[in-house]
């Protein structure tokens, strides 16, 4: 038997996204077989021991969840549907993750490492640092906060694998999908009313190199199991796991696309959250980003100008 047919397989939802298609560069570099299942044909990355799947998330079956998980030995699921209608939001994003995730669960697939979001917690002003046990959004909160919340909460409630939910904040990186390197640059280029914010609020973020590398660590196995999860994912439960990287501001952020596009940001005074996700869980299990604060913001402005 080669070695790639003995590599263990890896299913990763929205695998032709920003974050997917850096997740299967990642899996393939350790060695994975990836199963990336994507929603139009020919547009799963071009990398060896890499196969397509055609699937769609906006009708969840648990047949065809079932035809993808059979003989994975993970699941790496990154899709939800941002800025869609709350309906949207909650079909694709709650109903269809959890559909994947019990089918991973009656096939016997070892690990379930989720895309959740920093945003799932509440983050207004005063809330002070945010660790895995910190409060969650309200019901009150924005759509996307309160259907990852709800995605979340549903995971826990499958079991049968070891979950993961890592949760990550802004995710950076060069790409035209990427949010905050191409997306919201955008919106600031082409709205006054999108540059307003307060300096001082906190502009949390990782690198999606850091991220990817970190999914594909979890997912193969890399990172141990453990009874303690400052250690590593607890076997058969349920772990979710900060991940971001050196503390910024809006300041920051703002002022770098800014000065990039040349148009000046508009600050208000004002109450706002000015604490840090904290990620000494994922430093537990052996996580450093490798992108620091300036190479990433640089990366934003040579991009821009560019």
């Amino acid at each position: 038997m080669s070695e790639r047919a003995a590599a263990p397989v890896v299913v990763v939802t929205g695998a032709n996204g920003f974050v997917g298609s850096h997740v299967c560069a990642a899996l393939v570099e350790r060695g994975a077989q990836v199963r990336a299942v994507v929603r139009r044909a020919a547009t799963t990355p071009d990398l060896p021991g890499v196969e397509e799947v055609v699937g769609e998330f906006s009708d969840p079956d648990p047949d065809v969840a079932r035809r993808v998980v059979e003989g994975a030995a993970a699941v790496v699921t990154t899709v939800h549907p941002m800025g869609s209608d709350r309906e949207t939001q909650q079909r694709i994003g709650v109903e269809g993750t959890t559909t994947i995730a019990r089918a991973a669960a009656e096939a016997g697939v070892d690990r379930f490492v989720h895309v959740s979001t920093a945003s799932v917690y509440d983050r207004s002003a005063g809330a002070g640092d945010v660790d895995e046990a910190s409060a969650l959004a309200p019901d009150d909160g924005d759509d996307y906060s309160v259907t990852k919340r709800d995605t979340d909460a549903a995971l826990a409630s499958v079991d049968g694998t070891t979950r993961v939910l890592v949760r990550p904040p802004a995710i950076l990186g060069p790409g035209e999908t990427s949010i905050w390197n191409t997306l919201r640059p955008a919106d600031l280029r082409d709205d006054e009313t999108q540059r307003r914010d307060v300096p001082d609020r906190t502009f949390a973020w990782v690198h999606v190199v850091d991220l990817a590398s970190f999914l594909a660590d979890v997912a193969v196995g890399l990172v141990a199991a453990h009874d303690d999860p400052e250690v590593g994912p607890v076997a058969g439960g349920c772990t979710p796991v900060n991940l971001a990287a050196a503390p910024a501001t809006q300041r920051d952020y703002y002022g770098t696309v800014c000065a990039a596009l040349g148009v000046d940001p508009v600050w208000d005074d004002g109450p706002a959250w000015t604490g840090r996700i904290v990620s000494d869980r994922a430093h537990g299990w052996g996580w450093r980003p490798t992108v620091d604060r300036d190479r990433a913001f640089t990366e934003i402005a040579a991009g821009l100008r560019g």
